[in-house]
């Protein structure tokens, strides 16, 4: 005969034996997420130390992280292209390559590197930890008025909310293949043409918005 007991016994090591394998996965992944930070400090570290036996370092002497993401299939086309794979700076985590494959990703860092070292200036020494620059918001703080216009009207977006700089374009906040729908809403709202600016950059928008007003008025 069948005993009716059995069942919540039953459910309950079933439960038990899942939870037991969920604990095993986030161990694994804590160990594998812990495992990676450990290696990136010792290269840091290893690079660090070695710096200190020459004045002028290339990309070669800095610690350098791989990472792999398998491209999302069902993603819908559009003009963002996915990139698997990307190359970063270890402790300088604003300097990173792309590409499609790992040599492409080196490669992409490595312009990126020579660009910056063309500038002039002292470079990081590698291995330390490198902060953050954000970009100038000089320019925008100037037009400041018209730009919580423009994010509200034009990009149906909460001012406050939103963090904008010198560089921003309109490119930014959509994805869409072309900017055509922006400009037209632009030209009905404001009365002008901005499509001719170059990169569509918001700033240049801006400008361009606030020096045709002030010609009608």
């Amino acid at each position: 005969m069948h005993d009716a007991r059995l069942k919540p016994a039953v459910g309950a090591v079933k439960y038990v034996g899942a939870a037991a394998l969920y604990q095993r996965q986030v161990t694994r992944y804590t160990f594998l997420a812990c495992t990676v930070l450990s290696m990136d400090k010792l290269r840091a570290a290893v690079k660090y130390l070695v710096s200190f036996l020459k004045r002028d370092w290339d990309i070669e002497d800095y610690p350098i992280r791989f990472r792999f993401q398998k491209p999302d299939l069902r993603q819908a086309p559009s003009r963002w292209k996915q990139v698997p794979w990307s190359a970063q700076m270890v402790n300088w985590w604003a300097l990173s390559g792309h590409g499609q494959s790992k040599a492409e990703a080196l490669e992409d860092l490595r312009s990126k590197f020579q660009a910056r070292k063309a500038k002039g200036g002292r470079l990081p020494r590698p291995g330390t930890n490198v902060p953050l620059e954000f970009a100038s918001t000089i320019k925008v703080d100037r037009l400041k008025n018209i730009a919580r216009d423009f994010l509200a009207r034009v990009l149906d977006l909460n001012p406050d909310e939103c963090l904008i700089s010198d560089e921003s374009s309109l490119w930014d906040f959509h994805d869409q293949e072309t900017n055509d729908v922006f400009y037209e809403k632009i030209r009905n709202i404001y009365g002008v043409d901005v499509s001719a600016l170059e990169g569509a950059n918001l700033c240049a928008i801006f400008r361009k918005i606030t020096k045709v007003n002030e010609t009608v008025q």
